[in-house]
């Protein structure tokens, strides 16, 4: 399995990174996770033939933005895109006139699935609601004998430890500076993301979703991840392009 970071930043781009987007890559598919302006890049490693799946966690823009790009693309295998319910209300009032190019004006074709009771997930994924100010969902990923769990944007609770539980890569938000909290608005920080890999058993943390307007270089995540690192050995922060294989 193999893991592409294309954006990892929250709110907004910035010369450190587009906001969050993680592609993954198996044997028999491709499976994205969030939307926003890192999505741009899913061309340089998509290629014919397998399917594409996207999940997308929330409808916060930071998250969603990159739909705009879909007119972009030609995948002949189209694309599958997961959400939670408000899915299609999402597409018909935003992806659409006289925003952006609607569905209908896409030279491929996009199938819209809301994750609600009934619903069939492609094969190895799973999802769990987490604390947001939305409605806002985790997902785990197993395939190829591997296990990822990626989870933004969330404060600490009990389904992001079930969703990390014996993850080979736990994909954690880190929106916060080490020690901030916000309860009203709820994100982690390196020190929570940390303590939930330790609890769940996960075998390596990458910090993800570094607020733009708190995490305004590089440097600034890596000291994030070092405070990460005294909970939870195996940590790093996650940049734009880094690639990872499992």
């Amino acid at each position: 399995m193999k893991v592409y970071f294309l954006g990892t930043n929250g709110w907004y781009d910035t010369k450190t990174g587009n906001t969050v987007c993680v592609l993954t890559e198996t044997k028999n598919e491709y499976v994205i996770f969030d939307a926003g302006n890192g999505l741009y890049k899913i061309d340089r490693y998509i290629k014919r033939g397998k399917p594409v799946y996207l999940f997308l966690s929330h409808y916060h823009f930071d998250h969603v933005i990159g739909l705009h790009i879909l007119s972009k693309f030609r995948f002949e295998q189209g694309v599958d895109i997961f959400g939670p319910p408000g899915l299609k209300l999402f597409f018909k009032k935003i992806i659409n006139n006289p925003y952006t190019v609607p569905l209908s004006g896409l030279l491929m074709k996009i199938r819209l699935h809301e994750i609600t009771r009934g619903v069939v997930l492609p094969k190895g994924i799973s999802h769990m609601p987490l604390e947001h100010s939305a409605t806002c969902y985790g997902y785990r990923f197993c395939s190829e004998g591997k296990t990822i769990a990626y989870c933004t944007d969330t404060g600490v609770c009990n389904n992001l430890y079930l969703l990390a539980k014996n993850a080979d890569l736990f994909i954690s938000e880190c929106s916060l500076k080490p020690g901030q909290n916000n309860r009203s608005w709820p994100h982690l920080n390196s020190e929570e993301a940390a303590r939930a890999a330790l609890r769940a058993g996960a075998k390596r943390l990458a910090l993800i979703h570094f607020d733009a307007s708190l995490y305004l270089n590089p440097g600034q995540r890596t000291e994030a991840a070092k405070v990460s690192k005294k909970i939870f050995r195996n940590s790093f922060a996650c940049k734009d392009d880094m690639k990872l294989g499992l």
